[in-house]
């Protein structure tokens, strides 16, 4: 009888432990289908007109799927009757996910020491908030974007919505309690749905080329040395072409803050008033650095792929097409007449979108540098040669 206890006793403990692993993966599972409906929802919150105060625009009229997920022009028109436009560039929300919390701090390790790349981060231009379910109540409030109004009337039209009941199916009664509560589910999902891999496929002629399946042209090699010259076009500097520390494939941005010096958008509604300046993290849409006059004019680094879908450039937009943007690096010192407008007796009036008092922030590094007349760092064919590089980070190449 004793040893038939103890094969029982034995059999128990081996039945015991597979159970409890498949417990684990039990849970496992029913997480990812959690993950995976929220996904699905926030899909269909983000194509929906009806949760905007015009009911006419949505996430995806900004944000267009064919444009990896950019915009048609700079500024959208928005508002409750859609008279209003933008007083930002409206970002692109591709490859936004690894973007870190923001700091005025970011250590990064390049394998010997610890280097502090000072302000980095953050999911807006001037990076105020840090996680995709607080970044896309902004557009949704925002009087001048879909100016949804309120958590009453963003619930009341969600609650209208023919998806409503999946909500009530996914969701516990408690965590619909209330229009805050519901707003909140909301913007859960549509966070769970920006981090899906469709927003980040990772598709482009770059990664097959580093797969070893596809080659670059000519014209597509040298681009890409350029872009990585420090004397030349520099553009590694701030937009990482190579892995990181993690292997996982470049991201194109370092997040960081940098101030360009870019030409006034006369088209921003606020730019009419000669007094008004849109100066990033030291204000007027940011508060809490308002104080702090080294990052006057400074905005986030944005990644470039997918760029040469883009229809629009930097913060304000005042750029829109992909070669201009490299010939602004390459020629805004050298030929400013080329991008600022005059003033009287014929002056260039250089940096005329940020007070003269914070000059001294903005960017001075190669392919910058050099006074009007000199000659830029990057020829007519290397700004040519940079932007067949950058079509290769384009996503969905075929090899």
């Amino acid at each position: 009888m004793r040893w038939g206890w103890l094969l029982v006793l034995v059999c128990t403990a081996a039945v015991a432990e597979p159970s409890l692993q498949a417990l684990q993966r039990q849970a496992i599972a029913e997480r990812k289908a959690q993950v995976l409906a929220m996904q699905a929802l926030g899909e269909k919150l983000f194509f929906d007109p009806s949760l905007s105060g015009s009911k006419a625009i949505s996430c995806s009229s900004c944000h267009q799927p064919a444009l990896a997920f950019s915009s048609p022009v700079a500024l959208m028109p928005g508002g409750a009757t859609l008279q209003r436009l933008g007083n930002r560039a409206v970002p692109s929300l591709g490859y936004t996910q690894n973007i870190p919390a923001f700091t005025e701090h970011f250590f990064e390790n390049d394998g010997n020491d610890s280097i502090d790349n000072g302000a980095t981060g953050g999911l807006t231009w001037d990076g105020r908030v840090d996680r995709a379910k607080d970044q896309v109540l902004i557009p949704l409030f925002a009087t001048n974007e879909m100016a949804a109004g309120n958590n009453q009337s963003l619930a009341a039209a969600i609650k209208a919505a023919p998806y409503w009941p999946t909500f009530k199916a996914l969701f516990e009664p408690a965590r619909l309690a209330n229009d805050e509560n519901i707003v909140r589910r909301a913007t859960d999902s549509l966070a769970a749905y920006l981090h899906s891999p469709l927003f980040y496929p990772y598709s482009s002629k770059f990664d097959a080329v580093e797969a070893g399946k596809a080659q670059f042209s000519a014209e597509e090699k040298r681009g890409f040395s350029l872009f990585n010259a420090p004397d030349k076009g520099n553009c590694a500097s701030c937009h990482f072409s190579s892995r990181d520390a993690s292997g996982s494939p470049p991201k194109f941005s370092d997040y960081g803050m940098i101030a360009l010096g870019l030409p006034r958008n006369d088209a921003i509604s606020e730019n009419q008033n000669p007094a008004f300046y849109d100066m990033g993290l030291c204000g007027p849409y940011r508060q809490d650095l308002a104080d702090k006059p080294q990052y006057c004019g400074l905005f986030r680094t944005p990644s470039l792929r997918n760029v040469a879908l883009r229809k629009h450039f930097f913060h304000n937009g005042v750029i829109t097409t992909l070669h201009d943007a490299i010939e602004f690096y390459a020629t805004r010192d050298t030929n400013p007449g080329r991008w600022y407008p005059k003033g009287p007796g014929g002056h260039v009036q250089k940096f005329n979108d940020l007070p003269k008092k914070y000059w001294g922030n903005i960017n001075m590094d190669p392919p910058f540098g050099g006074k009007p007349g000199d000659q830029p760092a990057l020829t007519e064919q290397d700004i040519q040669d940079i932007e067949a590089f950058l079509g290769t980070l384009t996503d969905g190449y075929q090899p």
